[in-house]
């Protein structure tokens, strides 16, 4: 299989490497750069940069640094869903997309629930009011499927070369991690933010500077010391609020066009067992419990795959199914796949309020 973008062997061994791993020191592209090295491909520091940067450049990159865990940072996420009549369908959507708290909406083949789209608040029950909103804006009843349990996020996408999981022999095995370089700090029990956390969560948000000195250049923009920010992040990475460090792919560049959404109605006693289970699979990105809603929705258990190809889905969606099918009689009633066939809004969680809301008077 071959990714829609044009790619040379240095550029796919640099989107293989570095989806997680990228070090926390005041001069990461060296260590890096050495350990690609390490591993057959020849590339210098500045090379890597500037790899890194073009990849950026030309949409094959949605960024490059912290991948910031917005549950961890404070406020709510959830996930909601929706009809939008076909006569009514652009009208509801912008509507729905006139929210400024509607991060992500995505359209998605089903009969009824076509319209499905990500509220983020800085308060919980603001989600209730967002919602009532909506309804009341579109004459339309919208369904909350707060997240109950996650299982996995690990989104990444890699492309066949250098470093990819074939290359690896493995499949769960891709990559470089560098992240034991950097300050040796450890956990806070802190749920909630300083002042001065809170800035360089907003900082950092959108990726690192593409520089010799990402993290210098942060604490510069922050007015804060190196070594605080540099300790901060390796911090923040070990308590969850990052979750990775690295390149975050363009999966669309990179091909991965096939965007399912699997969704089963697991029996509630087997959702502990199935879920570390699903989760497992290295093609799931996304591995959730959600609530059902008698009569309208009956699935609590969401896996998300992705694929280059119609067949490559349809193989993965069926691995999920065998899989499920080793813990009890699955029945053509108990999923459904839902494709995406249309994005209709993708900014981004914006994390300003929900940091400020969190964030402690010193």
């Amino acid at each position: 299989m071959t990714p829609e973008v044009d790619l040379t062997d240095r550029e796919r061994a640099v989107v293989n490497a570095f989806q997680g791993g990228f070090p926390v020191v005041d001069r990461p592209f060296e260590p890096a750069a050495a350990a690609v090295r390490e591993r057959g491909v020849d590339i210098t520091a500045t090379e890597l940069l500037e790899t890194i940067r073009d990849l950026d450049d030309r949409g094959v990159l949605s960024r490059f640094g912290p991948l910031v865990n917005a549950q961890e940072i404070g406020g709510t996420a959830t996930l909601v869903a929706m009809h939008a009549p076909a006569d009514r369908f652009d009208e509801i959507v912008e509507r729905v997309n006139d929210h400024r708290e509607v991060a992500h909406n995505y359209e998605r083949e089903h009969p009824h629930l076509n319209v499905w789209f990500v509220v983020s608040v800085a308060e919980e029950s603001r989600v209730e009011e967002v919602l009532a909103a909506i309804e009341d804006e579109t004459g339309q009843e919208t369904y909350n499927l707060p997240k109950q349990h996650e299982f996995r996020v690990e989104a990444k996408f890699y492309v066949d070369g250098p470093l990819s999981p074939a290359d690896a022999g493995d499949p769960t095995d891709a990559g470089i991690d560098l992240t034991e370089l950097g300050p040796d700090v450890s956990p806070r029990d802190e749920s909630t933010l300083s002042p001065a956390e809170r800035d360089l969560v907003l900082e950092i948000q959108d990726g690192l500077p593409l520089t010799d000195t990402p993290y210098a250049d942060v604490a510069a923009a922050i007015e804060q010391n190196l070594e605080w920010v540099l300790e901060t992040t390796k911090r923040f990475e070990r308590e969850g609020k990052i979750r990775r460090i690295g390149v975050v792919p363009n999966h669309y560049a990179l091909g991965y066009t096939e965007n399912g959404m699997t969704v089963w109605n697991v029996p509630d006693e087997l959702v502990p067992e199935v879920g570390p289970e699903i989760a497992g699979l290295p093609f799931v990105t996304h591995c959730y419990e959600r609530p059902r809603h008698e009569g309208v929705w009956p699935y609590n258990f969401f896996a998300m795959t992705h694929g280059r190809s119609e067949a490559e889905s349809q193989r993965r969606i069926e691995q999920v199914r065998e899989t499920m099918a080793e813990f009890w009689d699955v029945t053509d009633e108990d999923w459904d796949s839902l494709f995406s066939t249309q994005i209709l809004k993708k900014t981004g969680i914006r994390l300003d309020e929900r940091a400020a809301a969190n964030t402690r008077t010193e």
